[in-house]
């Protein structure tokens, strides 16, 4: 039976540094450990990576691989490979990847450690004006709690746990054609804490947290926009063997406003006139985020125009500076007239307009081709 290229297991060129080929494997095996991947075939390709691992990063095996391939070790190992690679020695890199958790020989676990609470993310929906200006509210979470009957213990009567012997982790033995290496797994019966007790707490079941719905006042600063997320630290999940609580975490989004238009800390405007105040000028009152202001369209503006108004956009949400407000001259042209302004329009298309430098360029360009 043909053997896959090792190179080809680890996804490298045979070119590859040992650095590329270590990074390769910490990959390749985090993604297809038999205790990770729902992959029925995990087990297979976990073995596969291991022994590809175990020659390519030998130099002197590597050397043999490249010269001679799967041949330079046929022989004896399972039928196919005649090199023993029982005595090569794993834990190093399988610590690298999954922590203590495997433990490979080591004495002591850290299960029973205190931990941090689990962090928790939320959504809250912003109206435009509550995202520009801040708002406070006023929120409602499940979350866990530490049990005030035995303050997290999870009952009375603390002894050492038999089965894990107060590590809070099991340690067993797993055989490979690589060899065995050890792995660690919380402890079922103290659940990783190393201790039990006489009597479960009522309150809890044992758990040392109670679920618990909270109220909790959000200050939403000014100027948040879409995505942008608020940590509220010590307002998570309870901790762990007497850990710190997690963090909450409030992600905003932003519903539009019917008239402005958010880019980062600025905010666009359109104005639509009329043809007669685009021809002749106007002054027009229109809105800001902060009031009404007058905006002078002198004679002759197009339509697309750009009018900049410093400081009338939205506050930074980290330095507090004000963004700009860019207003938009919309033209409108009319779609029904009456006869009135028929004729006068008519009259108007007999007089010479074609005065405008647009008009020259257009006329210049035709008479060219």
């Amino acid at each position: 039976m043909n053997k896959k290229d090792y190179y080809e297991i680890l996804g490298i060129n045979k070119n590859a540094s040992e650095a590329e080929i270590k990074s390769a494997f910490r990959k390749l095996a985090k993604e297809n450990h038999p205790d990770v991947s729902k992959n029925p075939n995990a087990e297979a390709k976990f073995k596969e990576l291991q022994e590809a691992y175990a020659v390519l990063s030998d130099k002197e095996k590597r050397q043999q691989y490249d010269q001679h391939g799967h041949s330079a070790f046929e022989g004896g190992f399972g039928g196919t490979s005649g090199f023993d690679f029982s005595g090569f020695d794993f834990s190093d890199i399988f610590s690298d990847i999954f922590g203590s958790s495997f433990g490979f020989g080591s004495q002591g676990g850290h299960a029973n450690r205190p931990k941090k609470g689990r962090d928790v993310i939320i959504e809250m929906g912003l109206s435009f004006k509550d995202a520009v200006f801040g708002i406070e509210k006023t929120i409602n979470i499940d979350v866990d709690e530490t049990c005030k009957d035995c303050h997290g213990h999870g009952g009375t009567g603390e002894k050492t746990c038999s089965k894990c012997h107060g590590s809070g982790t099991i340690t067993m033995e797993q055989r490979t054609m690589l060899g065995a290496y050890l792995t660690k797994t919380t402890c079922t019966s103290c659940q990783g804490s190393g201790s039990i007790y006489d009597k479960t707490c009522s309150k809890c079941h044992g758990k040392g947290t109670k679920r618990k719905n909270k109220e909790i006042v959000i200050k939403v600063p000014a100027g948040v926009d879409n995505g942008n997320q608020l940590r509220i630290p010590g307002k998570g999940e309870a901790g762990v063997n007497g850990g710190p609580k997690g963090d909450l975490y409030v992600e905003f989004y932003i519903d539009k406003d019917p008239l402005f238009v958010r880019k980062g800390d600025n905010v666009k405007l359109n104005i639509p006139i009329t043809i007669t105040e685009a021809i002749l000028g106007c002054k027009k009152e229109i809105p800001t985020l902060y009031g009404e202001v007058i905006l002078t369209i002198p004679p002759g503006t197009q339509s697309g125009s750009e009018f900049l108004l410093k400081g009338k956009g939205i506050a930074n949400v980290n330095s507090n500076k004000k963004g700009d407000m860019f207003a938009i001259i919309d033209v409108i042209i009319p779609d029904k007239l009456d006869k009135k302004q028929k004729e006068l329009i008519h009259n108007l298309a007999k007089t010479p307009l074609e005065q405008h430098e647009i008009f020259k360029k257009f006329d210049k360009n035709i008479k060219r081709r």
